[in-house]
């Protein structure tokens, strides 16, 4: 994390970080997420991937003969408003060819519009909420998988791998965590799941009880939480010291390491939860990527792939477009048949989805965030 921060805070007066061609022309990728606040290991884990497929193309020389690669990061705040702004910046910089971002699709949806505009690729590695691609735009593209998959495949699992009858539905009222929970509580009422109530709290709020003490009577089997981990952690503990046994599941803004940090490993104990993928250490192909990311930057992070993929995407594009333009890599990422990635094969449909979706599941095991299968 350090080494990228230090790339960031300095970028005003290197050219980037790791090896360059001294006076090439620059062509700057960008890459839009949280860098600072309660979700930065989100945002930093994303846009080190980003990171490395730049130092790696500059280092094979990749991309456009006779030009330097360049990574521009730019910290969101997960804010939608914040996001426009960081979208504008992007455009407004004529070197910037292509953006990778946002993190959150509440932040995606609004800052997408800026990149129709412009005639910019934007390709999120991590945003799953489904509204976003129906926008029409010919701009967007995504790597991961999509929340109208995520969360039925998530009700599946409570249904007929936990055996729970009852669940009591939270969500954080964002694009992406209300988004997820609605689609998992349509799926979980198909199966015949008992639905006890669904309600919504707020991002950056602190106490739970009052809601968890509503929710206490029920008896729920299970609370399934629509969002991110930092309120994630702080509902479960609250959770725990009211004497709520019922499971607790989520979605992938859960299936991170830093959720069981902030729940403490005792209480985050069993816990379950989906993600837009498996194992990447269990894929063979993406051992190198693996070994080379964390010889930077120490241990991969659940979304470094994602930003990996999304880059080399990009990068791909700018050698078959041959040329500096928006508007060529727009048509080159368009042609692009399938990309080979290490997160696996990436097809683009029409709308910018990718055509391969899996989501796996992942349970907290003695501290450790356990990968247990793919969900059905």
């Amino acid at each position: 994390m350090v080494n990228f921060l230090v790339c960031i805070i300095f970028s005003f007066l290197i050219s980037g970080c790791g090896p360059q061609q001294a006076g090439a022309p620059v062509i700057k990728i960008g890459c839009a997420a949280p860098l600072t606040g309660d979700q930065a290991q989100l945002g930093v884990d994303n846009c080190n991937g980003v990171e490395l497929a730049v130092q790696q193309a500059n280092e094979k020389g990749s991309g456009i003969r006779g030009h330097r690669l360049e990574l521009v990061a730019q910290d969101d705040q997960h804010n939608p408003a914040q996001a426009v702004n960081v979208a504008k910046k992007f455009v407004s910089d004529r070197d910037v060819v292509a953006v990778v971002g946002h993190f959150n699709s509440s932040c995606t949806k609004p800052a997408s519009a800026i990149y129709h505009e412009a005639g910019m690729v934007q390709i999120t590695a991590a945003s799953t909420n489904p509204e976003i691609s129906k926008q029409g735009f010919e701009t967007f593209f995504r790597v991961s998988a999509t929340d109208d998959v995520q969360g039925p495949k998530g009700a599946a699992f409570a249904a007929k791998n936990l055996g729970v009858k009852s669940v009591f539905v939270i969500d954080d009222k964002t694009t992406y965590g209300k988004g997820l929970a609605d689609e998992f509580e349509k799926e979980a009422r198909n199966l015949g799941l008992v639905l006890l109530g669904h309600e919504g709290i707020t991002q950056g709020d602190k106490d739970f009880t009052p809601l968890i003490t509503k929710i206490k009577p029920l008896l729920p089997e299970l609370i399934y939480f629509g969002g991110i981990y930092p309120e994630g952690a702080l509902i479960l503990r609250q959770m725990r010291a009211l004497d709520v046994s019922a499971k607790f599941m989520g979605g992938d803004g859960l299936a991170t390491p830093v959720f069981i940090q902030l729940a403490s490993p005792e209480i985050a104990e069993g816990t379950f939860a989906t993600m837009v993928g498996g194992d990447m250490k269990k894929v063979p192909s993406a051992a190198k990527f693996i070994e080379d990311y964390e010889a930077r930057y120490g241990e991969l992070g659940q979304w470094s792939a994602y930003g990996y993929d999304a880059a080399n995407i990009i990068i791909t594009a700018l050698q078959k477009a041959g040329e500096k333009d928006r508007a060529a890599v727009l048509k080159a990422v368009r042609e692009i048949p399938s990309f080979q990635g290490v997160t696996g094969e990436v097809v683009f449909d029409e709308k910018g989805d990718n055509k391969n979706q899996f989501i796996g599941v992942f349970k907290v095991e003695a501290g450790q965030l356990i990968y247990i299968g793919p969900a059905e």
